[in-house]
């Protein structure tokens, strides 16, 4: 109970500083979108649409090597040769619904094109630039685990379902987190984003359609019961999920765009791993994160990824961090970026570099199976990470540590924290040390 009450006073303070910002910008375009569906006789005014695909270019035989070399650099699933079969098949027999479906879901697995210089990449990332300078230590910097710890700030032990895998943030660290939110959320409206607050729980389809896997081994999607939910639910692994679900059937007009959103939300996802680096709160299943997501016309998203990339330099660089941006190769694209740019930052402790966010260009690959259209016009969608708070705070406090065991906190965030310059000892001492009690089992 405690903790839910004290997760309803944080979301509280947050929304109520959303609406402190949000009425201090013209909203006026927002919302007022036409929708393309019809309703049916599940509710009112939510119908999935039919995906329209490009099988001009999916079913014209002279693109099968370029379509099979680009499914096999990204590592896809998808077989073009079944695709091509189906079509002949249904040029035979053009009112066959069973081939007319089995194509449609073959061709849904068919992966976005490749921008043609990230190609040329092979396996390996491109790196763009370098940005901020390395921090040099006249001590052995520290980790983040190790840091928190002798300040008593973070558990990622006491969770009775997800184990390592979740935390509990205290103290100053909490503090941080919300601060994070709030500056991350300020900055993308003074860039002129309309902030949206988002479910977490989704359709299915909607999940996969904006290309990501959510049955099988190989999902990171959580999945609902059945039993206690009237159809597929999934948990959200980013509000892009919901921010494109939010646009599903709707017609802008050309002034609405680019349209460029911004919501917080919680991220849920069945990722593990076995690897050292990536222990901690590195890797986890439930974290907090801002996320970036804009509609273009189709000849402006590029254009759009490169906003969408040079906020993200700029943001993460006034916090004083050391960075590297990369333009990923295409087995790192997932299913629906045409381009997608990693910004890394330098930790310290761990001496590594670690992803902080990405920004993908996906361009009509999730507004053609979700109807998101300005007229006949599938448009392209944008989408970026401003602030995933978990490996944020791991690169601040390890960038940011201090021979006596403090933190600096960053120029930008103090304002957000009442004004403190540091997180030691001293302000942390408050804290309860908790400690973990073994269950005893009675014997018989």
């Amino acid at each position: 109970m405690f903790l839910l009450t004290l997760y309803q006073k944080s979301y509280h303070s947050v929304e109520l500083f959303m609406y402190k910002q949000v009425i201090n910008y013209s909203c006026r375009r927002f919302g007022t979108f036409k929708c393309c569906s019809r309703p049916n006789r599940h509710t009112e005014d939510y119908c999935f649409p039919s995906p329209q695909l490009d099988e001009l270019y999916l079913c014209n035989s002279k693109n099968k090597e370029e379509i099979n070399t680009n499914i096999i650099n990204r590592k896809g699933v998808g077989d073009i040769n079944k695709v091509l079969q189906l079509h002949d098949e249904l040029r035979l027999q053009p009112d066959n619904p069973s081939i007319k479906c089995s194509l449609t879901q073959e061709m849904l697995k068919i992966p976005n094109r490749t921008h043609p210089e990230v190609m040329n990449y092979g396996e390996m990332p491109h790196i763009v630039k370098f940005l901020g300078d390395k921090k040099h230590f006249n001590f052995k910097p520290n980790e983040f685990h190790t840091i928190t710890k002798k300040l008593n700030l973070l558990r990622n032990d006491l969770s009775n379902f997800t184990g390592h895998r979740s935390y509990f943030f205290t103290g100053q660290l909490a503090e941080m987190e919300s601060a994070l939110i709030k500056y991350s959320l300020s900055k993308l409206l003074d860039n002129g984003f309309q902030a949206v607050s988002v479910p977490d729980i989704l359709d299915r389809a909607i999940i996969e359609s904006c290309g990501m896997e959510t049955q099988g081994t190989r999902s990171q999607v959580y999945s609902l019961s059945p039993e206690h939910y009237e159809s597929d639910k999934c948990l959200s692994g980013t509000a892009e999920m919901a921010l494109a679900g939010y646009l599903m059937n709707k017609e802008l007009s050309q002034d609405e765009l680019p349209l460029r959103l911004a919501a917080v939300s919680r991220c849920f996802r069945a990722e593990t791993s076995r690897t050292s680096d990536e222990r901690g709160i590195y890797r986890v299943h439930q974290f907090t994160k801002v996320e970036m997501f804009g509609v273009s016309e189709p000849e402006k998203s590029s254009q759009l990824l490169e906003e969408f990339r040079e906020f993200e330099e700029r943001h993460f660089a006034s916090l004083g961090l050391h960075l590297r941006v990369l333009d990923m190769p295409p087995h790192e694209l997932g299913a629906q970026a045409y381009r997608k740019y990693d910004v890394e930052a330098w930790l310290p402790g761990r001496e590594m570099w670690a992803e902080l966010s990405s920004c993908s260009d996906c361009t009509d690959y999730q507004s053609r199976r979700l109807g998101i259209r300005c007229g006949d016009t599938h448009l392209h969608t944008v989408n970026g990470t401003a602030c995933a708070v978990p490996r944020l705070v791991i690169a601040l406090f390890e960038t940011h540590q201090q021979p006596d065991g403090s933190v600096l906190i960053p120029p930008p965030l103090q304002p957000f924290m009442g004004n403190s310059s540091v997180i030691s000892k001293d302000t942390t001492k408050h804290i309860p040390r908790l400690r973990p009690i073994k269950r005893q089992t009675l014997k018989s």
